[in-house]
């Protein structure tokens, strides 16, 4: 059952929005999702880039909060390398420093980590030491290993033993699934949700989590212009189950992008049917300012 065909209460009606521009008065700062949003994986949505461009021309502020399971500046190099304009954001909120704030209060650490090498930087600089799971106090899961080739059920046997020694896992990257170029690939979440369901401790490091969003306000903090209230902040995403529903838990504004991750259940890429929209909204009941196929100005 997809999440367009789940048998909610009523749906309410969530307006086609052709961009952001009439809502940008209204809001301080954006706290914008990244890969399916701003990027794929591969290159930039370029009518994304221009949007966040110009509502910081207006004078508003843009936080890119993203479930990247690697630091701020890894994932800022990223951006510089599949070309997003620099004018684009002011500050980026990731799952990987949302992890490092996690291990920074467990010096000394002993930690095994199931993902890819490139995901490494997240334990730069910290007091951790990475060990083979026999001999690890926590597990650290920041991806798949091959997430071209590999499934959470690949990772069982492991996961067996760590529980075999109540091992807690920390999950860098909460998204279960995210779109590469126009391929659906697993992230770590897939494998922490497999882990939860065997009797495994999670903790939840990223979107749709409160700690995500009390970074981003830490951030904010930070800038020129000071704190802003969650009735000033708008979030954009693509992600009903981390987006969506994370501002909604926060009780921030948001705008669903309905050409990402949930394209194929919203009707395609380029021609969402609000009838789906509004019912996949009902069914985590949240209700968005409206709904736009790629963010646009």
């Amino acid at each position: 059952m997809t999440i367009s065909e789940h048998p909610s209460s009523t749906p309410f009606a969530v307006p086609a929005l052709t961009g952001i521009a009439s809502l940008a008065g209204r809001y301080d700062a954006l706290v914008c999702d990244l890969w399916g949003v701003v990027h794929d994986g591969i290159a930039p949505h370029e009518s994304a880039v221009d949007a966040l461009i110009r509502f910081r021309a207006g004078g508003g502020r843009v936080v890119l909060l993203s479930n990247a399971p690697r630091p701020r500046g890894s994932v800022a190099a990223q951006l510089a390398r599949i070309g997003v304009d620099r004018g684009a954001w002011d500050a980026i909120v990731s799952s990987g420093d949302l992890t490092r704030a996690e291990l920074a209060v467990r010096p000394g650490a002993q930690v095994h980590h199931i993902g890819p090498d490139r995901d490494l930087a997240i334990f730069e600089g910290l007091d951790v030491a990475l060990v083979r799971l026999e001999e690890a106090q926590a597990l650290v899961c920041s991806g798949l290993d091959d997430d071209e080739a590999e499934g959470p059920e690949d990772y069982r046997d492991r996961l067996e033993a760590a529980l075999a020694r109540k091992l807690p896992m920390l999950c860098a990257n909460p998204d279960r699934r995210v779109m590469r170029g126009d391929r659906v690939v697993y992230c770590a979440g897939a494998i922490a949700e497999l882990y939860e369901r065997m009797g495994g401790e999670v903790a939840w490091l990223g979107k749709p989590y409160p700690k995500a969003y009390a970074m981003v306000e830490e951030v904010l903090a930070e800038l020129p212009g000071g704190t802003v209230p969650r009735a000033r902040l708008l979030a954009i995403g693509d992600g009903l189950h981390t987006d969506i529903a994370g501002a909604r838990d926060a009780g921030i504004d948001a705008v669903l992008v309905t050409g990402g991750l949930h394209a194929e259940e919203f009707g395609g890429a380029e021609t969402p049917d609000a009838a789906r929209v509004a019912r996949a909204c009902a069914d985590i009941g949240a209700r968005p300012l409206g709904f736009l196929a790629r963010l646009a100005w």
